[in-house]
């Protein structure tokens, strides 16, 4: 470690005319170094308390800051006194100092050779000062205490890897001893502390020369000690000048007290203060000034409070610039409140009356809203909108004065009147020219009537939504009320504008709506279903006029041979787009029942074109391999639930297939009811997932109850928790089917409204065994005549005689067929309810083709023969082959069936 250059002075001794440019050239430069001495104590360091070393001296001495400490060096150049601080300050014990060398014991090697001249000429007599660097070795350290303690602050040194590494500042003065040997007491300093010092000193005086804020310094009298030019430059004088005066030179009297009582305050607490304002005239000027002062306690090294330091802004400007918008701020506040109060509901008329809750009181005395009747209506183009004197419907008028009288003839429209304005009116000619009118009485006579009694002024403003006006709002206010400015106009137009806005999505959703319901509606059966074998109730609630329409649906279809398809499906996703995708699907499942195809075999085609609903290039391009990522952003996902079942009135049995639908509901009679375990399957258009089929025999009299999501969950049930209130609305449900249907829903949380529910209910009535004619026939020919005979002689059972000709002749046809085409034997059922159905089986499952025969052709005329007289004709597939089937009206008395030899005679 190199030595920092010390100044040596001389003192009057033997040596007294040496100076430091006479000291002699060493190895290093500078080689002159001061020796940092030690005297004894046996008292350890630790020992000493910290009040009777550093609090020793009065409050307020410079040694409150500083560190100083000594020791003496005796005539042989030994170190034979170690003051207490010095202890404290090296961290080194007395017993450790006294007696060393302290040029051996403390200096660096490299520095010893001129610290040994230097301490010659000390003991010469000569007086030096310097700053020095010293090392004290590990073996004369004092222990270490605890961090942040004694050891670890010395001299300003740190630690090293042999010792304590430090700067020191040593005033060394020559001294005789009583034998007249000379010696030397020395005096050290620590240099961090006093660079500190000046650091701080430097801090102070950058706040106080250059602070743009007037700052004051009190002393403990509340005096002003010292204040920066900024404070006198606003009061005048010089910064000395300030010295001595109180808060009472410079503010009011009643000012002065309240800022002498904080001061007070905080000399006594020192709690600070922030932000008091304080106003005041400036000098020299009647203007009223606004201050912000803050005040907080200053305190001297030792802790003890000394005065109050007080920070000063001047912000007249700023309470100028609030009360210049104030008004602006009570218009963003009325904003803020529409914002948050208008469009909460898709409702015409809730809209038009947020509007107004915001407008009066707080914008002005009396409001209404006024549309136009053709956007009502749903005209997209109202007439006589150019010319402002169209129909408008008063939908909303609020008043904060609805007891004051007004005037013949100039009280407000009704809420719900429909009425026009005169062509030359101001609110006519606001109307026409999109554009707020402010109207007076000094106008015109045609303004007369709306400053009549207590009105003032009106602002009649067009309420404009994408660039359509819809209607007018008009704001009033009474005399005495503070007149309508040009921040009250725009505040009006924002205001109505986003009403307006607010008011045409309402409009627009609630014709979309309307739509969209009417499409629902159109969609599902009409009137109350009805279906062979089975007694059937159905309901549907549309979500309320705050929902969107869903995509719930329901059908029930009729199936060859008295069977009968009932079907509940749920579109995921609300409006007109899932109104439309229910449709689709609603019309893919009657093409696909009348194909006859099982349960799981329709849900898996059902399956195909749901995925395809959403992909422009159709249901071919819509499975997973094949999609594109161009398409990505032209294709829509659909996904529905829906459960299908086909159930048979003769064998009483039921076929479900399950689409990620609720489980169906059965209930037996004298049981409980229970969900049918129903695998639930993919929901349709996600693909890639067969479906399964399951047959349920219901017995006589059972319920069997479909339905979708919106009867068993809302947002206050979950699913589960609905699901067990409608198992034991069913239980409680009475036996009548339409009452069942109307308990349930009564029953259970039906008006939450937030989705459409879909309800429907079969109680099962099988075909009674009597009305079955069930024979199996060999593969012979006698089996066409014995077909012939069985059919007539189970119709004359029957009271059915006047169909047997036609029937007759029918099954000759069919059964000739299956003897002709057909494999295995034949199986002949007749069936009534409703219809007569007449089915012939066979193990062939090529299925007929009636195609036209030609006039010179012999055959090929039997199944137009069959479509000629019967009500409907067809075939299935069966697992085991094929049943075509025809169908006859039964006879009402009033109406002969056709001729079958005029039927046939026309073939030809």
């Amino acid at each position: 470690m190199s030595e920092i250059p010390a100044k040596a002075t001389e003192s009057d001794g033997p040596s007294g005319d040496a100076t430091a440019a006479d000291a002699p050239a060493g190895d290093e430069p500078n080689a002159d170094v001061p020796i940092v001495g030690v005297p004894v104590d046996d008292v350890p360091v630790d020992d000493v308390p910290v009040d009777e070393t550093w609090q020793s001296n009065p409050p307020g001495s410079i040694y409150d800051y500083i560190k100083v400490a000594s020791f003496s060096i005796g005539a042989d150049g030994l170190v034979d006194q170690w003051s207490v601080r010095a202890e404290r300050l090296f961290g080194v014990a007395a017993r450790d100092a006294v007696g060393k060398d302290p040029i051996e014991a403390f200096v660096p090697p490299e520095l010893r050779a001129g610290g040994h001249r230097k301490m010659a000429e000390i003991l010469d007599g000569r007086e030096w000062t310097g700053v020095v660097p010293f090392r004290l070795p590990e073996d004369v350290l004092a222990p270490e205490g605890p961090p942040g303690g004694p050891a670890g602050r010395r001299a300003g040194g740190e630690r090293g890897a042999g010792g304590l590494e430090g700067i020191a500042e040593v005033y060394v003065m020559p001294t005789v001893t009583e034998e007249g040997e000379r010696a030397a007491v020395c005096i050290v300093v620590d240099v961090r502390v006093l660079r500190q010092i000046e650091t701080d000193l430097a801090a102070s005086q950058a706040i106080f020369g250059q602070s743009p804020f007037g700052f004051l310094l009190f002393g403990p009298d509340l005096k002003v000690q010292r204040a920066n030019r900024r404070f006198a430059a606003v009061f005048g004088g010089g910064t000395e000048d300030q010295r001595g005066r109180t808060v009472h030179d410079y503010l009011p009297r009643h000012e002065a007290d309240r800022m002498a009582a904080a001061l007070k305050r905080v000399l006594e607490t020192g709690d600070s203060v922030t932000d008091m304002q304080i106003v005041g005239p400036a000098p020299g000027s009647n203007d009223r000034r606004h201050w912000s002062i803050n005040l907080y306690r200053v305190h001297s090294g030792s802790g003890r409070p000394i005065g109050v330091a007080g920070l000063g802004t001047d912000v007249t400007r700023r309470h100028a610039a609030a009360r210049e918008a104030a008004h602006a701020r009570r218009n963003l506040a009325l904003l803020n409140e529409a914002g948050a109060r208008i469009g909460n509901s898709l409702d015409l008329e809730t809209t038009a009356r947020e509007l107004l809750d915001v407008a009066v009181p707080g914008f002005c005395d009396l409001a209404s809203v006024d549309l136009y009747q053709g956007l009502l209506a749903g005209d997209e183009t109202p007439p006589g909108l150019a010319d402002g004197s169209a129909d408008l419907r008063r939908v909303a008028f609020a008043s904060a004065v609805a007891d004051a009288p007004f005037p013949d003839g100039s009280a407000p429209i009704d809420v719900g009147a429909v009425h026009r304005f005169a062509f030359t009116s101001p609110c006519a000619d606001a109307l026409r020219a999109a554009r707020p009118r402010l109207v007076t009485g000094a106008d015109d006579e045609s303004a007369s009537r709306l400053t009549k009694g207590l009105v003032q002024s009106t602002l009649a403003v067009p309420m404009v939504a994408h660039d359509t006006v819809v209607g007018l709002a008009q704001f009033s206010r009474t005399k005495g009320s503070e007149p309508f400015g040009e921040r009250d106009r725009a505040l009006a137009v924002e205001l109505a504008a986003r009403a307006a806005v607010c008011i045409d999505n309402a409009r627009l959703y609630r014709r979309e709506h309307e739509r969209a319901l009417i499409l629902q509606r159109s969609l599902l059966p009409p009137g109350d279903p009805e279906a062979s074998g089975l007694d059937i109730a159905c309901r549907y609630l549309p979500g309320n006029a705050a929902t969107e329409v869903g995509g719930d649906w329901f059908d029930v279809i009729e199936l060859p041979g008295h069977r009968t398809a009932l079907v509940v499906g749920d579109v995921m996703g609300r409006g007109l787009r899932a109104a439309v995708a229910m449709g689709e699907l609603r019309t893919a499942v009657r093409t696909l029942a009348l194909l006859d195809l099982e349960p799981a075999e329709v849900l898996s085609a059902l399956d195909e074109i749901a995925r395809g609903l959403g992909n422009p290039a159709g249901p071919q391009q819509a499975t997973r391999g094949a999609r594109k990522a161009a398409d990505a952003d032209l294709s829509e996902v659909y996904l529905a639930t829906c459960v299908y079942a086909v159930y048979d009135a003769v064998t009483r049995r039921c076929t479900f297939a399950n689409a990620g639908h609720l489980p169906p509901v059965l209930v037996e009679p004298g049981e409980t009811a229970l969900m049918l375990d129903v695998p639930p399957g993919m929901p349709l258009g996600v693909g890639g997932e067969p479906f399964e089929d399951v047959e349920v025999e219901l017995p006589e009299g059972a319920l069997l109850a479909l339905y979708t999501d919106g009867l068993v969950e809302s947002r206050d049930h979950p699913l589960d928790e609905g699901l067990n209130a409608f198992v034991r609305a069913l239980n409680d449900a009475p036996t009548a089917l339409e009452d069942a249907c109307d308990h349930v829903l009564n029953t259970l949380d039906t008006h939450h409204g937030e989705d459409d529910i879909a309800l429907l209910m079969a109680r099962v009535e099988g075909l009674p065994t009597e009305h079955v004619g069930d024979w199996t026939l060999p593969r012979d020919l006698k089996s066409v005549g014995r077909a012939r005979e069985l059919a007539c002689d189970q119709l004359r059972a029957w009271d059915l005689e006047r169909l047997c000709d036609t029937a007759e002749l029918l099954v000759s046809e069919l059964v000739t067929n299956a003897l002709r085409y057909g494999d295995g034997d034949i199986r002949l059922r007749l069936l009534l309810d409703r219809t007569l159905v007449c089915e012939v089986w066979d193990a062939s499952f090529v299925q007929p083709r009636r195609r036209r025969a030609r006039d010179t052709d012999e055959g090929g005329r039997g199944l137009q023969l069959v479509g000629l007289l019967s009500a409907a004709w067809g075939s299935r597939r069966t697992p085991r082959g094929k049943t075509v089937w025809f169908e006859l009206a039964l006879p009402d008395g009033d109406t002969e069936p056709m001729d079958a030899a005029e039927a046939l005679l026309s073939l030809f």
